[in-house]
């Protein structure tokens, strides 16, 4: 079955290093959170808000041994008043999980996207 699995976060500022470890820290919570392996992930994409351009979040998937996954990097649309300096990913996954099994991962201020979900 192929179900998506969302997650975010945010950063401090518009650095290489930080859109690095964020991105790294949100996508090993998602695989931890959902027992995924690399060979499960059909594919991801990423987006960034406009204040973030100093790397690709791909970059630091493809560090974590994504080498075959599809991935693609966007920007977010700037709506006013929306979450700055923030990075979010949609993953295709192969899983037998229902629906409502899947974790979906916000950290730190990218919380407020959706305080519906339960949050470890």
């Amino acid at each position: 079955m192929v179900r998506g699995i969302r997650g975010a976060i945010t950063v401090d500022e518009n650095s290489a290093e930080q859109i690095d470890k964020a991105t790294q820290e949100m996508l090993q919570a998602i695989i931890k959170e959902n027992s995924l392996e690399v060979e499960d992930i059909i594919s991801a994409l990423f987006t960034v808000t406009l204040d973030l351009n100093a790397a690709f979040p791909a970059v630091t998937a493809r560090k974590l041994g994504w080498k075959w996954v599809p991935l693609m990097c966007c920007t977010e649309i700037p709506v006013p008043g929306a979450l700055p300096l923030c990075i979010r990913v949609l993953l295709h996954v192969n899983t037998q999980k229902s629906q409502d099994e899947v974790r979906h991962i916000y950290l730190r201020k990218a919380v407020q996207l959706r305080q519906d979900l339960e949050q470890n």
